[in-house]
C-alpha cells in the first residue's frame, strides 16, 4: 500500500517505477545517465528555490517597513503560488519553469505574512526562522542516519493525521466564514497552543516522508526534472512548517 506525503504533488505514483511512466519520461536516460533524478541534484535545486523565495519576501517586507501596504502582492503571491503548485501536480514535467515562479510568489506571500506578524510581536520572525532550521536539520539527521525509518505504517499515522488537520482547517474557515463561531485553534488558549504543538509535529513528520520519495525518485533513475518537483515539494513542507512556528510563536507572545 502507498501513501503520500502531505504536499499533493509529493506522491508515490510521481515517483513510482512503473514500465509505462518510465518509457514515457525516460527516453533520454537510455543515453545520458546525466538526465536522471540525483539527491544532490534536488538539493542544490531546493537551495536556488530558498533564495527566490528569500529575495522575493524581502520585497514585500521591505513594502511593510516602508509604509506602503504589502497586501496586494501578499495575497496575489499566495494565491498564484497555490495555481502553480496545482499545474505542476498534474504537469511536472513543467516544474523546472513552475517551481521558481513557486518560489518567487510564495516568498511575497511569506515576507508579507512575516513582516505582518513581526510588526505585532518584534523578534518573531528571526525565532520561528531559527526554529523551522533546527527541525529541518534535526529531521534531516534523524532520517540519513536512520534513526527514524519512513515504514509503511509511519506513513500510514502521517498521512492519516496531515489529512485531519487539511479537513479540520477547511470544515473551520468555511463555517467560520458564515457564522459566528471560533475556531478553538484561534486564540492564546491552552487548547490553541496544543494544537499548534501537534501540527508542528505532524508538519515536521511529513519532512521524512519527502526525504523518503525524494531518495525513492533517484534510487528509481526517475527523469532530470522530478529535481525541481522533489526540491517544490519540499519548499511546500518548510513554507507550511514555518507559518505554523509563526502561529505557536505569536500565541506564546501574546500571553505574556
Amino acid at each position: 500500500m502507498n501513501f503520500n506525503s502531505k504536499n499533493p504533488f509529493l506522491n508515490s505514483k510521481r515517483f513510482s517505477s512503473n514500465t509505462e511512466s518510465r518509457t514515457e519520461v525516460h527516453q533520454a536516460q537510455i543515453i545520458d545517465y546525466n538526465q536522471e533524478m540525483t539527491v544532490s541534484g534536488t538539493i542544490n535545486k531546493t537551495a536556488i528555490l530558498f533564495l527566490i523565495l528569500c529575495g522575493a519576501a524581502m520585497v514585500t517586507w521591505w513594502m511593510a517597513f516602508n509604509g506602503m501596504n504589502p497586501m496586494l502582492p501578499t495575497i496575489g503571491g499566495a494565491i498564484v503560488g497555490f495555481i502553480l503548485v496545482l499545474v505542476s501536480s498534474f504537469k511536472p514535467q513543467l516544474s523546472p519553469y513552475l517551481a521558481p515562479g513557486y518560489a518567487l510568489f510564495e516568498g511575497l506571500f511569506i515576507g508579507g505574512i512575516s513582516a505582518i506578524f513581526e510588526l505585532k510581536f518584534p523578534g518573531i520572525v528571526i525565532n520561528a526562522v531559527g526554529a523551522t532550521l533546527v527541525t529541518f536539520l534535526v529531521c534531516l539527521g534523524l532520517y540519513k542516519f536512520r534513526i527514524v525509518k519512513v515504514t509503511e505504517q509511519f506513513k500510514s499515522v502521517v498521512v492519516a493525521a496531515t489529512l485531519a488537520i487539511a479537513t479540520y482547517y477547511l470544515i473551520s474557515w468555511v463555517v467560520s466564514m458564515f457564522t459566528s463561531w471560533t475556531p478553538v485553534h484561534y486564540g492564546n488558549s491552552m487548547m490553541s497552543i496544543g494544537i499548534s504543538v501537534f501540527v508542528i509535529i505532524i508538519a515536521a513528520l511529513n519532512l521524512f516522508l519527502d526525504f523518503d520519495l525524494i531518495e525513492k525518485g533517484a534510487r528509481e533513475k526517475m527523469p532530470k526534472f522530478m529535481e525541481w518537483y522533489g526540491a517544490m515539494g519540499l519548499m511546500i513542507t518548510l513554507v507550511w512548517l514555518y507559518i505554523e512556528f509563526l502561529r505557536l510563536l505569536s500565541k506564546l507572545s501574546s500571553k505574556d
